[in-house]
């Protein structure tokens, strides 16, 4: 008689066999993402995360800890991929183009591969950046989350700013850095929005509308605060 195969919830108070381990981890960081994404860290218990996934409360514990710990796995997962990303783009926007750069070039380097992770990805990766733009809007906490995973791009992105526009105040970067945010985390987000606002002549999922449109718009508000500082 063959032997069952050991599912998630045996072996022990929330201890899987080891050959399951990976793949119980990615399904529950799969299923927390896309509740959190939904419902937003106050409205998600770790149980209804067990639910989701199909394993015990207890197995949850056993690898992430507490739901903090959990939500910070589920930021971090794509949070290192994204930074990476986002990191050569500019690399190599800099070393192809040097004294050439542009704002609208170097924004165009930093959001772009956003933009297509999110048209190539999945659904995982809408979930994540709705996520992602719940955490960037989160007075009680989001700032330090958002710190704590994107500060090392963002400043590359401020400082090769400041190459491209030496005479723009770092101040000045910043705040464009706040807006710009706010813009690329919203068309990500694919709320909606737009479609009923438009009566249906844009759709927010149209991310290739938003490639058109959103580096140049960013780029011609950073020219305006440079200009408008320098008066």
């Amino acid at each position: 008689m063959t032997a069952a195969k050991p599912r998630a919830r045996s072996g022990g108070r929330g201890r899987p066999a080891k050959a399951t381990g990976l793949d119980l981890k990615e399904t529950i960081l799969d299923s927390a993402e896309g509740l959190f994404a939904r419902h937003g860290f106050h409205g998600v218990t770790t149980r209804q995360v067990a639910s989701e996934a199909g394993v015990d409360t207890a197995l949850i514990h056993y690898y992430f800890g507490a739901k903090r710990e959990l939500f910070d796995a589920v930021f971090l997962r794509r949070a290192e991929i994204l930074n990476q990303a986002r990191s050569v783009s500019m690399d190599a926007y800099v070393k192809d183009h040097g004294e050439r750069m542009t704002v609208e070039g170097v924004i165009a380097a930093f959001v772009d591969p956003l933009l297509r992770i999110s048209q190539d990805g999945g659904q995982g990766w809408k979930s994540y950046f709705a996520l992602v733009a719940q955490v960037n809007n989160t007075p009680a906490w989001g700032g330090e989350t958002m710190a704590r995973f994107f500060d090392p791009v963002v400043h590359q992105l401020v400082d090769t700013l400041k190459v491209v526009r030496p005479d723009a105040e770092y101040r000045d970067l910043y705040w464009c850095y706040q807006f710009l945010t706010g813009s690329m985390m919203l068309a990500l987000s694919e709320t909606g929005r737009i479609d009923s606002l438009s009566e249906g002549l844009c759709h927010s999922s149209d991310l290739e509308a938003v490639r058109a449109r959103l580096f140049a718009y960013c780029a011609a508000g950073f020219e305006a605060v440079v200009a408008k500082q320098k008066a």
